[in-house]
């Protein structure tokens, strides 16, 4: 089956308000940009969205945060995101702060169909016994707080019962792809995107090199094509278009030479 959708606004001009997003990327790798931007263009709100974290340096989701897009964040990072805080602290948004393994495990767990798991993670803190806050009330206090969650015991150690994610739609960004849907992640891009396009029930794909059907190696796959349901390819600008979020700049005291 041939899923190459056109535009990035004709593959996501179903995704409506309130939906829920699990959206691939690790800091500033692997970030479905353009997927992004056209549902910006859109004009979509008040969506639930499962990620890493919420975008930087007015990129990624950071682009949907600060126009007041976003209703919801199950992620694991705030980083440096000041309107992110800034959303949070004052009430705007709903936050739900989860161990970063845990995250991992509640995609791939939702796409794999499991329900529910049990991990050490957690247990003895906020996370297990309740109480962190999801949502402030914008003058210090906590409007709405997290519930407690079963804890059992497994050959004398504590566990705590963890949910899988599903979400009604997931945006990824893959280095290839094929027509067919497989595709292969570069690096660190890899941590967050397979995870995240196993979570949702329509997985669309931005990749900056299309491929024929056949020409990646099976054993290269990343992501079997059975978990993505429409696949974009990027101009060589987008798939150029890639931001630095610290660089580091030092001089070789030996030769005077600059490397960065």
């Amino acid at each position: 089956m041939d899923k190459v959708v056109a535009t990035a606004a004709e593959a996501v001009a179903d995704v409506a308000d309130g939906a829920t997003l699990a959206v691939g990327g690790f800091g500033l790798s692997g970030v479905p940009n353009v997927l992004i931007h056209a549902l910006y263009e859109r004009g979509v709100s008040g969506l639930g969205v499962v990620s890493n974290n919420c975008g930087a340096m007015e990129s990624g989701l950071a682009v949907l945060l600060a126009a007041g897009r976003i209703g919801r964040v199950t992620g694991s990072y705030i980083g440096a995101n000041r309107e992110f805080a800034r959303q949070y602290l004052a009430g705007e948004l709903e936050v739900e702060m989860i161990p970063q393994g845990t995250l991992a495990e509640r995609l791939r767990a939702g796409g794999a169909g499991i329900p529910a798991f049990y991990t050490p993670a957690g247990v003895g803190t906020q996370v297990a016994d309740g109480g962190l806050p999801w949502r402030y009330d914008g003058e210090g206090g906590v409007a709405l707080a997290s519930p407690p969650k079963e804890v059992r015991e497994f050959d004398g150690t504590e566990y705590v019962l963890e949910h899988g994610i599903r979400t009604d739609f997931a945006l990824v960004r893959a280095a290839r792809g094929d027509r067919h849907g497989n595709l292969v992640f570069n690096k660190s891009a890899r941590n967050f995107n397979p995870l995240a396009a196993m979570a949702g029930r329509v997985t669309i794909a931005e990749v900056e090199e299309l491929v024929e059907p056949g020409e990646i190696d099976p054993d290269a796959v990343h992501l079997p094509g059975i978990f993505v349901q429409r696949v974009i390819a990027l101009t060589p600008q987008q798939a150029n278009a890639k931001m630095i979020e610290k660089r580091t700049v030092s001089t070789s005291a030996a030769n005077g030479t600059v490397s960065q």
